[in-house]
């Protein structure tokens, strides 16, 4: 009697424990199907979000393409401008430097400003250059030329034929000694514009230019020309 009751215990145990066992692989069996249905819902959210990503990368890539292409542009407007400012400054130290001018080319300095000696009543009152008759005189400035022709134009005959020029700001220049003059009086010269032709008329000791600065269109009034030359930004 003792021995039945076992058996079926036994057996009752048995069934107990594989149902248990039935319990677990349909529970483990549940759960594997929930992840691969949670993974299956999550592929689609996943490939959503790459998508977004690409698609504003797309965005910033092309910002930053035209970003770019602006500054280049603003850079090439930049380098043109600085290159016409540069250009325009360059014209402006060229007029500047050309303002004005020496009355020759070519020359040789010889009596200076001032200088003592037995050619002149007192001292000699312009720069000499030294050049040969038939030199072309120039305009050192431009400016209305307000006399011209022989006996010095009016300052005396040791002047021989004469130019004076009036220009701004009370300035005259005198070119004396010419063997031909190619202005009239009231006509107004250009800078570096023939005005005549050099020569050997009146005191002098061979052929050159007599060349003043003066204050006045008159005899008496000169000062030191290559100074004002000088200060002119001509190198004389």
């Amino acid at each position: 009697m003792f021995q039945r009751v076992s058996s079926r215990s036994s057996r009752a145990s048995a069934l107990r424990a594989r149902a248990a066992v039935l319990a677990v692989g349909l529970g483990a069996s549940v759960a594997l199907g929930a992840g691969v249905a949670a993974a299956a819902d999550a592929a689609p959210t996943a490939s959503t979000a790459v998508q977004a990503q690409s698609v504003v990368q797309a965005k910033v890539a092309k910002t930053t393409t035209a970003g770019q292409a602006k500054a280049q542009v603003a850079k090439k407007a930049a380098a043109k401008k600085a290159a016409e400012k540069k250009v325009a400054a360059k014209k402006a130290a060229a007029k500047k430097k050309v303002s004005w001018i020496d009355p020759v080319r070519k020359y040789t300095l010889t009596a200076s400003f001032a200088q003592a000696g037995g050619m002149w009543q007192s001292t000699h009152s312009g720069q000499d250059f030294a050049v040969p008759t038939g030199t072309k005189v120039m305009a050192a400035h431009g400016g209305t030329v307000v006399k011209a022709g022989g006996n010095g134009a009016g300052d005396g005959p040791a002047y021989g034929n004469a130019i004076v020029i009036k220009h701004g700001s009370g300035t005259y220049s005198q070119y004396a000694h010419l063997s031909r003059i190619d202005v009239r009086i009231g006509q107004i010269v250009k800078t570096g514009q023939r005005i005549a032709l050099s020569g050997n008329t009146g005191n002098t000791s061979g052929p050159h230019l007599h060349f003043e600065i003066r204050t006045t269109a008159n005899y008496g009034s000169a000062i030191d020309p290559v100074k004002f030359l000088h200060a002119k930004g001509v190198h004389v």
